[in-house]
């Protein structure tokens, strides 16, 4: 089925474009017609374009892009006025990800059936999260779903930015690890073997360093496939223990108390509380409510247990900071801003001035951590390459030396 890109003015006055799916330019205009769209404008999409980023690897899961994009076309065009059911029925129509685009299409259906929309949404947790429901909750009993839609956005923006920032800062040293590895084992399997030969053909004791070069390639060589699959067997144990509700306890504590990693991994923590804790707390939500959300989107046990903690003490009379203090997670000055944000009733405004200090602390510490490893990395394979290198020439210097004397 053609696609044509349209460019319309909606009844509030403002101006709308998309792409719909149609057998023809008549369909399309009398569809936008019926959802009160004037001055409008088709034609028909080039094969191959699209107003979309691609998603790229996406079959059956919604990117994070896909759903900022339909989260703010939704904001814009429940700002204009126009029924939640046709918003549903146009984003729906231009989606080019399968997956979303039946998803939207059944989202619509249960909200015509007389569901709610956040009710509509909770019916798919893998594409819209508990938070994500929640808010749309709270915007449709305020009235102020278009609001609401626009906070959400802007909220996976920032997280999607937070989840670069780390995943970036890993990319450089597992890749020249990686190298390293590739290097020293083709060093190792298919050149020292070649050397060792040679100087068994020239007979005499060998330095110590050059015996054990060569007892670790042979090792290596002999038993390539065993250490393969031990490594493989490692990480599955590891992976099986960490899904354990005690193995994943101890993980994440030694993961917050690693001497590089910890920091960081403690600063993208409290930037995740409270920036989500401050969209939904400047949303309407409950404060009890959102605190169990974000205990559950926490992404370490350790985090999300001192979070209950926090909910728990709440519960029983106390105030926000004495809890959030005694967990020894959280640093002091989080505890001392959260506890005027309580104090002045600007808690929401707060927590989100600390989640803007805290991207920018993980921006530094990602950027600190990079430039730190980068001379390291370059001396560890340094060393190691060229300590293998070093000990394959000291017979043959040696054999030299004894030729020159």
């Amino acid at each position: 089925m053609p696609k044509y890109n349209w460019e319309a003015r909606s009844k509030a006055g403002g101006a709308q474009k998309g792409v719909m799916e149609a057998a023809s330019v008549a369909i399309v205009e009398a569809q936008l017609k019926k959802f009160g769209f004037s001055n409008i404008s088709i034609s028909e999409a080039a094969k191959g374009t699209s107003f979309k980023l691609p998603s790229f690897g996406s079959s059956g899961k919604v990117q994070t892009k896909e759903l900022v994009v339909f989260t703010r076309q939704f904001a814009t065009m429940i700002d204009s006025g126009l029924p939640l059911v046709q918003c549903l029925e146009i984003l729906s129509s231009q989606q080019e990800n399968k997956a979303f685009k039946d998803i939207l299409y059944k989202v619509k259906e249960s909200v015509e059936s007389g569901s709610t929309f956040a009710d509509a949404l909770a019916k798919h947790p893998k594409a819209f999260d508990q938070l994500f429901v929640n808010l749309v909750a709270a915007g449709e009993v305020g009235g102020i779903l278009d609001t609401i839609l626009q906070r959400l956005a802007a909220y996976i923006e920032k997280a999607m930015k937070l989840k670069k920032q780390i995943k970036g800062a890993m990319v450089y040293p597992l890749t020249i690890m990686s190298i390293a590895v590739v290097v020293v084992g083709v060093i190792l399997i298919f050149v020292i073997p070649t050397f060792a030969k040679m100087f068994a053909d020239f007979g005499g004791d060998l330095p110590a360093p050059t015996k054990l070069v060569i007892g670790l390639s042979n090792f290596l060589t002999r038993y390539i496939i065993v250490i393969i699959a031990a490594f493989y067997a490692l990480g599955w144990a590891i992976k099986r223990y960490y899904n354990t509700p005690g193995g994943r306890k101890k993980i994440d504590r030694m993961a917050l108390k690693a001497p590089i990693a910890g920091p960081l991994i403690r600063k993208v923590a409290v930037a995740k509380f409270t920036r989500t804790l401050g969209t939904m707390v400047s949303s309407g939500v409950p404060i009890m409510d959102g605190l169990e959300i974000v205990a559950k989107t926490a992404g370490n046990k350790i985090v999300e247990e001192a979070i209950y903690g926090v909910r728990q003490a709440i519960s029983e009379g106390k105030t926000m900071a004495e809890p959030l203090a005694a967990c020894g997670v959280f640093p002091p000055m989080v505890v001392q801003m959260i506890a005027v944000g309580v104090a002045t009733g600007a808690m929401d405004t707060m927590l989100n001035k600390i989640a803007d200090f805290y991207d920018d602390e993980v921006d530094d510490a990602v950027s600190a951590m990079t430039a730190m490893m980068e001379p390291l990395l370059m001396v560890f394979l340094g060393t190691v390459v060229g300590g293998l290198v070093v000990a394959m020439y000291l017979p043959i210097f040696k054999l030299a030396g004894a030729v020159a004397g």
